[in-house]
């Protein structure tokens, strides 16, 4: 396929202009009805765990709580990733509409869009939206308003219990679990927490029915996915594709001819060597197996001219840097990944060395506290088993 007929999607990103009919049409059907047609149209969490959003909003409308919250979770600082960020400046409206309705399923009356401080910019434009929403709301009897909470650069927000803890005015950083949040979430309270693209998606199964969404993608990953295309590309840019495609067909899509490695889900996510890639499918039906690879969107391609060594070296920069310090494994795990790397780069340490600090990361992949010191082990096992020589020499 030329890179001109490029087939891309237009369900997130069509600006649609009946977002009072829909929501209009929605409110009135029962909260089961709502909540079926989620579920059957086999919605997941667009952020990268993919947990079936109707099986969220029923666990948190089924909870008891004195008040429930509904909050957006627009933090997004996982390298690689700026599709939310679109999706806010281009159709806020699908986003609001979604958490409406899931306000009216779960008997929330607050909402929160929790806002990446680098996104500052956008808060001026939303809140002149967010005006003219509750006004809407109001037509429609509907008793919910949302407000702008602005996140101060802490990677660590994005996952979500650390995220209530700096809505509360603590420092962010992961509480355990259980409970989870549709048990206790903001401030103890049952609470949805869902990403930017996936209440935009919601928009479109309450426009369009499940069956349509349904439709697209393959088996346990359906829909459409919207990619944030980085690196070794001619085309850079976002994209809404369809889930189920092979690594080979995005990289003759997107490549440019000399792709070794695509790191799917940016720092957090697996690195993808050129001899998997006609192997491995964008989806949510596994991990990295050689068969399937969730992602939240993040697609870098790197070709021939880069080096993995220094990919990895940014990678481990980043999450030293981003580690919250509250657990032992991330803290001192991410450091000693760091230098092990550079000590067998410098040939202080046998390359050798470099099973030993698989060991660590895959110990870091049991024990850390939360999703970031779990999720180290992604890319760093997959770029040192895929490209062991370039660690060394």
């Amino acid at each position: 396929m030329s890179k001109k007929n490029l087939k891309r999607l237009d369900l997130i990103f069509k600006n649609e202009f009946d977002t009072e009919a829909i929501l209009a049409k929605t409110l009135v059907r029962s909260h089961d009805e709502i909540i079926n047609d989620l579920i059957s149209s086999g919605l997941k969490g667009r952020g990268g765990a993919g947990f079936p959003t109707g099986l969220k909003w029923k666990l948190t409308a089924d909870n008891p709580g004195d008040e429930k919250y509904v909050i957006c979770n627009a933090d997004e600082g996982e390298p690689g990733t700026f599709k939310d960020r679109e999706i806010l400046s281009s159709v806020p409206h699908k986003v609001l509409a979604g958490m409406a309705v899931c306000a009216k399923i779960i008997g929330a009356k607050k909402g929160f869009i929790y806002l990446r401080g680098e996104y500052k910019f956008l808060v001026p434009e939303l809140n002149k939206i967010l005006d003219e929403f509750h006004a809407l709301l109001d037509k429609l009897d509907l008793a919910f308003r949302v407000a702008i909470f602005l996140g101060s650069g802490a990677y660590i927000c994005g996952e979500e219990s650390a995220l209530f803890e700096s809505m509360e005015g603590k420092r962010g950083e992961p509480r355990n679990k259980p409970p989870f949040p549709a048990q206790k979430g903001y401030k103890n309270m049952p609470t949805v927490i869902n990403n930017v693209e996936t209440l935009a998606h919601t928009y479109s199964i309450f426009k369009y029915g499940p069956e349509k969404f349904r439709d697209l993608g393959v088996k346990d990953s359906r829909g459409s996915k919207v990619f944030s295309v980085s690196g070794d590309t001619p085309i850079p840019g976002i994209y809404e594709l369809e889930f189920g495609m092979t690594l080979q067909k995005f990289v003759d899509d997107f490549g440019d001819g000399d792709a070794k490695a695509v790191q799917v889900g940016g720092a957090s996510g697996f690195c993808v060597p050129r001899k998997k890639f006609s192997k491995t499918v964008i989806g949510y039906q596994g991990k990295l197996t050689g068969v399937s690879l969730p992602t939240g969107g993040s697609m870098m391609i790197f070709n021939s001219s880069r080096s993995m060594y220094n990919v990895l070296h940014n990678y481990l920069d980043f999450f030293v840097e981003e580690s919250c310090g509250q657990c032992t494994p991330c803290r001192v795990g991410t450091q000693q990944l760091l230098l092990g790397v550079e000590a067998v780069k410098k040939g202080e340490k046998p390359s050798s060395y470099l099973d030993k600090l698989l060991d660590l990361a895959e110990t870091m992949r049991i024990t850390a506290k939360c999703g970031l010191g779990q999720s180290v082990a992604n890319s760093f096992s997959s770029i040192v088993e895929n490209f062991r020589e370039e660690m060394i020499y």
